[in-house]
């Protein structure tokens, strides 16, 4: 076993957090437990970088109880947590990531995992595909497929399937219904809200909220800000999220209109430069600003340090920066992921859906590793309503099912 991480010592506390995400996360436990019968990752190698906190980490341990090899690392240097990272290390996982690592020292974590011939990927945003296929294209020979979980990943997966550039399927996990409709929507809403809450210690009712972005996670945070008392505005490029918008009660303007309005601003979108230096001159004194996209490029982080006047160091995970004279905007947590860099991500509950399906995604590719013709594969139905069947059992909630006659019914030409 290799590793690379802050201290070994600090595993007592990572435990108690992976724990008590065990005991909430009812889906990752019941796989836990076919997995340790079946052993479907038995000789498989899995390279994964999600957030490395307590979800992940049982993760992490779900796929290795399946007889998984894992080689961990983080997707984000201001979401590991090394007590977490350190109690996967005790437990016989290779791990290689530290909080706050340098740009430098991220990409070596990276490099360091995928050179261990892994067949399985499992990715947040990207980062491994793009390495394999740029710097380590040695290792492109032992990998089956992969799992992207999110929308930034998706995105970056799409332009290179486009473009003819990607060299093994990839499942879009984040697409599927029991991920997007439950973790992008209610997960993204509560903890970003939950990271801006602990990290600033201000009240929100009453207050103007500036979403940009209205797919699932602007949903998400807009709805929350709204239940949270404030007023809530989008921003979008989209006509037909705009509409949505509008219909579910929001005030849609574009950010140059937004900006001297918004007290908070949350970006959401997954494109850069969202909110530019502009923007912020013209924002009230003291607006806060943060980002739940997956990169720190949406809101111009380059831009403003650039032309910031000053900066203060106002509070952990609060900088402040003058962008005029004696007029400071706020930005939490360095403009990476607020519910991440400011806080523990979402609920478990949340996760434990998502990571469900990531389960049985990478399952899923083991067992049909010599099918797969499409470089892009959409999540398949049976694992969706697979994760959705455990989770209503686990709530004790019971549904109807179809008569014969009704299947009859609908498959017939006579609907």
């Amino acid at each position: 076993m290799e590793y690379e991480i802050k201290d070994i010592n600090l595993a007592p506390s990572g435990e108690k957090k992976i724990d008590w995400v065990r005991k909430n996360c009812h889906i990752l436990r019941s796989l836990e437990d076919d997995f340790s019968k079946e052993q479907p990752f038995k000789g498989i190698r899995v390279a994964l970088s999600i957030h490395l906190e307590a979800k992940t980490a049982y993760l992490c341990k779900v796929l290795a109880a399946g007889g998984a090899e894992m080689y961990i690392t983080g997707s984000n240097p201001l979401s590991t947590q090394d007590d977490v990272a350190a109690a996967l290390v005790k437990a016989g996982l290779s791990v290689f990531a530290w909080y706050g690592s340098t740009p430098e020292e991220y990409n070596a974590h990276i490099e360091k995992v995928l050179s261990h011939h892994c067949n399985i990927i499992i990715d947040d945003g990207g980062d491994l595909v793009n390495m394999l296929h740029t710097k380590l294209t040695d290792e492109l020979q032992y990998v089956i497929g992969g799992c992207e979980e999110t929308t930034t990943g998706i995105i970056r997966l799409m332009a290179m399937d486009r473009a003819g550039e990607l060299k093994f399927p990839m499942v879009m996990v984040n697409n599927a219904d029991c991920k997007h409709l439950f973790d992008n929507r209610y997960g993204t809403g509560q903890s970003v809200w939950d990271g801006i809450n602990r990290t600033t210690n201000l009240i929100v009712a009453g207050k103007s909220v500036v979403v940009a972005g209205y797919g699932w996670c602007g949903k998400g945070v807009a709805m929350r800000a709204k239940g949270l008392g404030a007023k809530v505005y989008v921003t979008e490029v989209d006509p037909i999220k705009a509409i949505e918008a509008v219909m579910d009660g929001f005030t849609v303007l574009p950010m140059e209109e937004a900006a001297p309005i918004g007290d908070f601003f949350v970006t959401v979108t997954g494109c850069a430069h969202v909110i530019t230096v502009d923007h912020m001159k013209k924002m009230k004194d003291g607006a806060i600003l943060c980002n739940a996209g997956h990169f720190d490029v949406e809101v111009d982080m380059a831009g403003l340090r650039a032309a910031a006047l000053s900066t203060i160091d106002q509070r952990q995970n609060i900088i402040g920066y003058e962008v005029t004279k004696d007029k400071f905007v706020y930005v939490l947590g360095e403009g990476r992921l607020v519910n991440l860099a400011c806080g523990d991500g979402h609920p478990a509950e949340i996760m434990d859906m998502s990571f469900g399906i990531q389960a049985l995604s990478a399952k899923y590719l083991v067992e049909h590793a010599k099918e797969l013709k499409e470089k892009l594969i959409v999540v398949p139905k049976e694992v969706d309503m697979e994760v959705a069947k455990r989770k209503l059992n686990f709530l004790g909630i019971h549904i109807d099912t179809l008569t014969k006659e009704q299947e009859e019914y609908l498959n017939s030409s006579n609907v």
